[in-house]
């Protein structure tokens, strides 16, 4: 039987946690362990899902779960299945995931994930992308979009945000020749839910990027959560794709893309975007998806 939202398992591994209320990065490890399972091994760099779930007495995690350095997730992890290797335990007892932010990921952990994906170590890694350094104050990151604003991007009359694009981790990722990579949104969970079951079949490397709003950060309501994750896969700035085998493919291909401006005006991370600022974010998804088409056409 397919996994879908509707069909996932009713045990729960991550709950209780301290959270802020829409937090899409609960929401991912969530349903991430669900697909994986009870014995399943998490690590967790020193962001929002280390601080929101391991707060002693009230431990949110029902599998076995650490904290790593920052910098650390990918060694990590590659470490905790060298030794369950060493202990005699087969791939298939225990799958070791980890979980980190775009911060965690693309700037501070992205060495040693390179490093891990080189060795093609037998882990599952998972980002939650929110789009900033949330945990510590809201300060850019390499994956924060042109127009953002965040503590170290101020906006107003004379700045405007976020001044450099999200950096191509997807794509960054799968140049390392990696057995299985992908990204999702929240907004579409069992999409999200598919990939994960998919991975956790998958022996090697595996690499997931998903988006996973933050209210706090990106200033829309606590409820609006899984329609903005949508929202931006429908409005063409942000993609659902696979590569496995060599090969890219998109999963969803919008006939017409909704509206760049209705998704950006509803934050208010980006309200001090000019109108023609929103141009150049149109333009540069416009591009974004010929350079798409173009990878899916080489596979």
């Amino acid at each position: 039987m397919a996994l879908n939202a509707k069909t996932l398992p009713d045990d729960e591994y991550f709950f209780g946690h301290k959270a802020c209320a829409g937090c899409g990065a609960s929401l991912v490890v969530r349903h991430a362990l669900k697909v994986l399972g009870p014995n399943t091994v998490c690590a967790l760099p020193a962001g929002c899902m280390s601080a929101v779930g391991f707060n002693f007495p009230q431990m949110s995690f029902a599998n076995n779960a650490m904290i790593t350095p920052f910098a650390a997730t990918a060694s990590v992890i590659s470490g905790i299945k060298a030794g369950l290797r060493a202990r005699g335990d087969a791939p298939e007892d225990a799958i070791v995931v980890g979980f980190a932010g775009d911060g965690g990921t693309a700037d501070i952990g992205l060495q040693a994930l390179s490093g891990t994906i080189d060795r093609n170590d037998d882990v599952l890694y998972i980002c939650y992308d929110n789009e900033a350094y949330m945990n510590t104050g809201i300060q850019k990151s390499s994956l924060t979009p042109f127009g953002a604003r965040t503590t170290t991007t101020p906006a107003g009359a004379h700045a405007h945000g976020c001044l450099t694009e999200k950096k191509r981790l997807f794509e960054i990722v799968a140049a390392h020749g990696i057995p299985y990579a992908a990204t999702a949104s929240i907004g579409y969970v069992n999409d999200f839910i598919r990939k994960v079951d998919h991975a956790k079949h998958i022996h090697g490397t595996r690499f997931i990027h998903v988006i996973a709003p933050c209210p706090t950060g990106w200033g829309c309501a606590e409820d609006a959560t899984i329609s903005v994750a949508r929202e931006v896969v429908d409005c063409g700035l942000w993609y659902l794709a696979e590569y496995e085998d060599g090969r890219f493919r998109i999963n969803k291909k919008p006939k017409e893309f909704s509206s760049v401006a209705h998704y950006l005006r509803g934050q208010g991370r980006f309200r001090a975007l000019t109108d023609g600022e929103i141009e150049r974010v149109e333009a540069g998804r416009d591009e974004t998806w010929r350079r798409l088409a173009k990878l899916e056409s080489l596979s």
